[in-house]
């Protein structure tokens, strides 16, 4: 298995002058918003790695990766917008999709810059950040601007990661692009477990509107058990 990562390296490596290697890296990273198993957090960091001692390179590849982000989000977008339409006439013919359809469009313009942003870190997280904004309808000149801001944070955190493996390993690219990996799932893994703790937490707690409510029906069902007692001491 290592010599067939070894083997990889090298070729990586040896294409890394030729501007094939990067218009690959493009497309990997433009493309993944729509086939989300396409490696393209995998492919940045390695190649971070690889080009560790270069600092013009690292610029190159942090400018490449924030564009082809951006371009494959905007293109998530067109996508989510073209069949938005359609998929909203299948929703409003039946009861259970109204409602589902409405929340879905409340929820993606009240959390859009979390959506856009922050949702990116998560697996799968920027095939909805992009489909879900066209989708729902979500003014264009606001979800690029919160996309290119996303996009650029994406793209420092593959970089970074990847600089840190290349760094830690100068002598050994493929222990630094393992430590890379490695970070790259852990972080991603953690923000999920975090958020699913969250959700789970909120979803306990009751919000103050039910705890009104019960509070509400608390107090009624006691008045009227006193009302009740009441008149049948007085009939007694």
């Amino acid at each position: 298995m290592f010599e067939l990562l070894d083997s990889m390296v090298e070729w990586l490596r040896s294409g890394i002058d030729s501007p094939w290697l990067w218009l690959v890296l493009f497309v990997i990273i433009a493309a993944n918003p729509l086939v989300p198993f396409l490696p393209s957090r995998s492919a940045v960091v390695a190649v971070a790695v690889l080009v560790v001692g270069a600092p013009a390179l690292l610029t190159l590849l942090l400018v490449l990766t924030t564009v082809a982000a951006l371009a494959g989000d905007c293109l998530g977008y067109w996508v989510g917008n073209r069949a938005g339409p359609r998929i909203r006439a299948r929703l409003q013919r039946s009861g259970r999709g109204r409602p589902r359809q409405k929340w879905a469009h409340r929820a993606a313009h009240r959390h859009a810059a979390t959506l856009i942003i922050a949702g990116r870190h998560l697996p799968g997280g920027r095939l909805t950040g992009a489909l879900a904004p066209g989708y729902v309808g979500y003014p264009l000149r606001r979800f690029v601007a919160l996309d290119a801001l996303g996009s650029a944070i994406w793209a420092l955190y593959c970089v970074a990661v990847g600089y840190l493996g290349g760094a830690s390993f100068a002598n050994d690219p493929l222990q630094g692009i393992i430590l890379g990996f490695a970070i790259a799932l852990i972080v991603p893994a953690a923000m999920e477990l975090a958020r699913r703790r969250w959700a789970l937490r909120r979803s306990t707690v009751p919000s103050p509107r039910t705890a009104d409510d019960a509070t509400g029906t608390a107090t009624a069902t006691g008045t009227a058990t006193a009302t009740g007692t009441g008149s049948g001491r007085r009939c007694n």
